[in-house]
């Protein structure tokens, strides 16, 4: 069983990535292999609707999405992790989510990829957004007929420079709760 964490901060090494992978440990310690990707340095493009993925099975724009993509379909789990900026995920995490939702699903919705998968988002802020925020990546769970677990608290936490959120003990301790929580409900899934 694999889990994958993918950060869609610009930032590598940041508090998002911090986060995430304390999720991804969590897991581990359940017995999930875990990855870690970071949209920090890579190109995202925005969804342009063209619709040819449709046709295709493939979206057109060529950029770093594809390899990420793939990981996330073989996946049996996947943690989508943005700061906020201005009051909402980062572009690059928005990018990825609209395509990746778009590009691997039928106009029937007969096929949907990542349905019956596990996940859930992990937000981080300097000081505000958070909720906001969690909605926006969690329709993405919802939409794409995904299975999230709750945790003790919303997955969030509190930080502005790198390492702050080091200093949010009740946001951590969530976050583990989070990746142990992902974890024992995969093994559930899959008995």
């Amino acid at each position: 069983m694999k889990f994958i964490g993918i950060v869609g901060s610009p930032r590598k090494g940041g508090n998002t990535e911090i986060l995430t992978q304390k999720a991804l440990e969590a897991a581990q310690s359940e017995g999930i292999e875990t990855e870690l990707k970071t949209l920090a340095g890579k190109t995202i493009k925005p969804c342009d609707a063209c619709l040819s993925c449709r046709k295709t099975g493939k979206c057109h724009i060529k950029d770093d999405l594809p390899p990420i993509l793939e990981k996330m379909l073989e996946a049996d789990g996947i943690i989508l992790a943005t700061p906020v900026y201005f009051g909402s995920a980062t572009p690059q995490i928005k990018a990825l989510i609209d395509r990746s939702g778009f590009s691997t699903r039928d106009p029937a919705r007969v096929r949907m990829p990542f349905e019956n998968k596990v996940g859930g988002p992990i937000v981080v802020a300097r000081r505000a957004g958070q909720n906001f925020t969690y909605a926006q990546l969690m329709f993405f769970f919802m939409i794409t007929g995904m299975i999230v677990p709750g945790s003790t608290y919303w997955n969030e936490a509190i930080g502005n420079n790198k390492g702050d959120v080091t200093n949010d003990e009740e946001g951590i301790k969530t976050i583990e709760y989070f990746g142990k929580k992902l974890a024992w409900l995969a093994k559930r899934i899959t008995k």
